[in-house]
């Protein structure tokens, strides 16, 4: 029995390797299949595509640059928010809606190629190394900084740091020809997002917030508080050209004027259940006669917090159609630094309409050239000429309102035209107007800087011929002197100059006063309290 076994072993061997090799070449044929299937799907067709062109292209290339520029046009064919930020980038991004970041606490403006220093902030480290306003920075570092290579984000590189570091910085004084060299130690600047808080009258308060950020909320209760002191009784929250930020800032200042469990905004996506974000009854102001101003530059969160508003008839929106951005972002980061914000809901008033203004993917332009077809059409100028794309939603009380493309003010204020000339809107356009206002501040700052109150500054400038004196200097830069267009537009001009120089010399806020002395939506939010319309009330021909 021994020698029979022995003598089939050979065939044994045999026919099992031919088993094995059939059952390996079934296998290795049909999972090699679903690999190269798998290999050549999106994500990892375009990781191999990087690897081939980096081991085989025939000359050498950087892989980093190259998906810098990838990226965002696979971003861009999504929607309009949805964006890749590089990693030298991100952080600089990020500090616009940060409560501070570690600097050296200057407002700079860039003027024929050198950095001037427009502001100090008070009490911030330039201030106290002896910066003053009117300086031309020349070094940083010891390293020259004038000419092609003066950029804001080599500026911004240059001068933030880490909190402590110091940084050296050469100055030109006005009048001196010697450079003044002073060593700034970085400390953290302070980022507001409340721009002014004063009272408009005797009983109504003011507040502009230009962001959402980190501290936006704690900085309005600051401001409500201070209003409180001087006695408002009515409020107006100006929105105008607020591009959004952090949603939860604005639902956090909405829960101060809603009474208790009232819907203010609620997202939905195809991965992202709907989230609803109610009122807790806990606000100081539920019952303040309310307007909120808004125009087409408020976007995002400025439209979160108009719209919750207007559903809920709690106040008065007062202004032009807004930007209509009703995209939810989700910030998710990669390890070398960079980011991306991807679009992972929309978001929805609480009558259920998403403002969102139409958009075609990979069309940008289109959509970023909305608001000059806008203009373009007249919606700037009459209200019948607004345009709603979406359908018809109610508000609480049952009033019309409108979806898909911002929010639609219940009283829309027009931009007035009657002193506009086509000198005013080039001089306007081309920024001269911003940089004769440089200029006049810097050769009479000694002059301006003794004026410390806003209305004595203004009377000193309405005595200056400061628009003729603008005329001859954009004659000289390449504007064509208009003496007909001028007369005409003789008060826009002057308006325009006067708060660009006030803003030079004073603050934000005292710039702010300026122009809301005359502003037609300003005017126009005061007369709707005065008549105690605040609070919108159900049309006979509404059910």
């Amino acid at each position: 029995m021994e020698i029979n076994k022995n003598r089939y072993l050979p065939l044994l061997m045999a026919l099992s390797t031919i088993v094995g090799i059939i059952i390996g070449t079934f296998y290795a044929n049909h999972f090699s299949g679903n690999r190269l299937n798998i290999i050549n799907s999106g994500s990892n067709r375009l990781n191999n595509l990087l690897h081939i062109i980096d081991d085989q292209y025939v000359d050498t290339v950087n892989i980093d640059s190259l998906v810098d520029k990838a990226i965002p046009q696979i971003l861009a064919d999504l929607d309009p928010h949805s964006v890749y930020i590089n990693a030298k980038d991100a952080q600089a991004v990020g500090d616009d809606l940060k409560g501070s970041f570690s600097g050296v606490g200057i407002e700079f403006v860039i003027r024929n190629d050198t950095l001037r220093v427009q502001g100090v902030i008070k009490n911030g480290p330039a201030e106290r190394a002896g910066i003053l306003a009117g300086d031309k920075i020349v070094s940083i570092d010891d390293k020259s900084f004038v000419g092609k290579e003066v950029t804001n984000e080599e500026a911004m590189k240059r001068l933030k740091g880490q909190k402590d570091t110091k940084v050296k910085i050469g100055v030109i004084r006005y009048g001196e020809k010697k450079m003044r060299t002073f060593s700034v130690t970085r400390g953290d600047i302070p980022m507001h997002s409340v721009m002014a808080t004063y009272m408009l009258d005797d009983n109504t308060g003011y507040i502009r917030i230009k962001s959402f950020g980190e501290n936006t909320y704690p900085e309005v209760l600051v401001a409500l508080a201070q209003l409180s002191q001087e006695g408002f009784s009515r409020l107006v929250i100006d929105l105008r050209d607020n591009t959004g930020g952090y949603l939860q800032s604005a639902v956090q200042i909405i829960n101060e004027f809603l009474p208790k469990d009232k819907l203010i905004v609620y997202t939905k996506g195809r991965k992202s259940p709907r989230q609803d974000y109610r009122s807790d009854g806990k606000g100081s102001y539920q019952n303040m006669p309310l307007v909120v101003l808004i125009n087409e530059g408020s976007a995002s969160a400025s439209e979160i917090f108009a719209g919750a508003i207007q559903d809920n008839d709690r106040g008065t929106i007062i202004g032009r159609r807004s930007f209509g951005k009703g995209l939810v972002q989700q910030q998710i980061g990669f390890t070398d630094g960079s980011l991306i914000r991807l679009t992972v809901a929309r978001y929805y008033t609480p009558s259920g309409r998403c403002i969102q203004k139409p958009y075609v993917p990979g069309e940008d332009s289109q959509y970023q050239g909305d608001l000059a077809q806008r203009y373009e059409h007249g919606e700037f100028f009459s209200q019948d000429s607004i345009k709603h794309e979406g359908p018809a939603y109610h508000t609480s009380l049952g009033r019309l309102v409108y979806g898909g493309g911002g929010i639609t003010p219940d009283i829309f204020v027009p931009e007035d035209t009657l002193a506009m000339t086509s000198y005013y809107k080039q001089a306007a356009m081309s920024g001269i107007i911003v940089q004769f206002a440089f200029a006049y501040t810097d050769d009479n700052r000694r002059t301006l800087s003794a004026f410390k109150d806003m209305p004595e500054l203004v009377k000193y400038l309405g005595k200056q011929n400061i628009v003729d004196k603008f005329a001859s200097y954009a004659d000289k830069n390449g504007l064509q002197r208009r003496n007909l267009m001028i007369q005409k537009s003789h008060k826009l001009l002057e308006k325009y100059i006067v708060s660009r120089v006030v803003y030079n010399i004073l603050n934000e806020q005292d710039w702010l006063m300026y122009l809301n002395e005359d502003d037609k939506v300003v005017e126009k939010a005061l007369q709707v309290l005065n008549n105690g319309t605040s609070f919108p009330k159900k049309s006979a021909h509404q059910k």
